[in-house]
């Protein structure tokens, strides 16, 4: 196990090192840069002539280093990040990228988990129910809403809420904390408020996550429970819950388990628009907006956190996997 791990680990040096340059050639691949942005703002907003704004623009494009190639720009960012965990500077903040990152990371990080959790916990234990009360009742009624929840953009589920809240609860929406709590210190009536506020970029982010394990998770223990060894079980005098728990769902639950390593770059993905229309404090909107003024580092350090994200989840992956099925080691 010792060697896998480490194998693993050496894999993720040039795997990320190939993401960061894809991700560095396709965030430059559109024509012009924040550069020539900021100079059409600058002649458009602030009034200044095409020669002012071109001078500022190339006095600027001197001080950061856009003027030199591509790839000495980008083997300058990759020995910015190895040598002193430099990202870049974000043009648009006008701060250093991990400051911005760093800001919004604690935030998207405390969502995305919070979903994945609730995801897992909630569609893993409903899809065990609906496999023991197959047809059932209680059974078609979480087949409908699993339906509904997989085919439900995520941002039209958000505005609906909003909508709901605004016009019939008549309360704040958006955010994650109301107005007069935005800046101040943490009592315990912010908390209180920021559990009101928090509980719909959950709902919002997880749902699709939750009816997705919970048809998975269903399909594969019916599956399971029509194997020789569980009527062998059963045959056996042992009792129905031991027979579930113990024996069938430790098997049915793997496809979940190998797909949690890659469902979390997804979570934060998809909290991306959930978190433009809740105008949620988060990267997303971070990404977004440097997508769009052509950001490039801000967008490239985003890409390759997905990356390290993706790569170290696929490996807990990995080890969870091994632990729930001594079969699946990686001697």
């Amino acid at each position: 196990m010792t060697s896998f791990i480490i194998r693993r680990l050496l894999y993720m040096i040039p795997m990320l090192l190939l993401v960061s340059f894809v991700s560095f050639v396709i965030i430059n691949l559109p024509p012009g840069d924040y550069l020539t942005t900021m100079r059409q703002q600058l002649e458009s907003q602030a009034g200044l002539t095409r020669e002012e704004a071109l001078a500022i623009a190339e006095r600027m494009a001197a001080r950061y280093g856009l003027d030199r190639p591509f790839i000495v720009q980008y083997y300058e960012w990759v020995k910015g990040i190895v040598t002193r965990g430099d990202f870049g500077y974000s043009f648009h903040y006008n701060r250093p990228v991990h400051e911005v990152l760093w800001q919004r990371l604690g935030w998207t990080l405390l969502i995305a988990t919070t979903c994945h959790a609730v995801s897992v916990g909630i569609g893993v234990l409903v899809g065990i129910f609906s496999a023991t009360h197959k047809y059932s009742f209680f059974d078609n009624v979480f087949t409908v809403l699993s339906f509904l929840g997989l085919s439900t953009p995520n941002f039209f589920l958000a505005l609906l809420i909003m909508y709901y809240l605004a016009f019939h609860v008549k309360t704040h929406v958006g955010g994650l904390f109301s107005t007069q709590y935005i800046m101040a210190p943490w009592s315990w009536a912010k908390f209180v408020d920021f559990l009101k506020h928090f509980w719909v970029p959950v709902v919002v982010v997880g749902l699709a996550g939750t009816a997705q394990n919970m048809r998975v998770m269903r399909g594969n223990l019916l599956d399971v429970l029509n194997s020789q060894y569980v009527e062998t079980a059963r045959a056996k005098g042992l009792p129905e819950r031991v027979v579930i728990f113990r024996h069938a769902v430790r098997n049915a639950i793997q496809p979940i388990i190998m797909y949690l390593g890659m469902s979390l770059p997804f979570l934060i993905q998809g909290e991306v628009i959930a978190s433009i229309v809740l105008n949620l404090p988060t990267i997303g909107p971070a990404f977004h907006i440097a997508l769009v003024n052509q950001d490039m580092y801000l967008a490239g350090s985003f890409l390759l956190m997905i990356a390290v994200v993706l790569i170290v989840g696929n490996l807990l992956a990995d080890l969870l996997l091994a632990w729930m099925d001594p079969r699946v080691r990686y001697e």
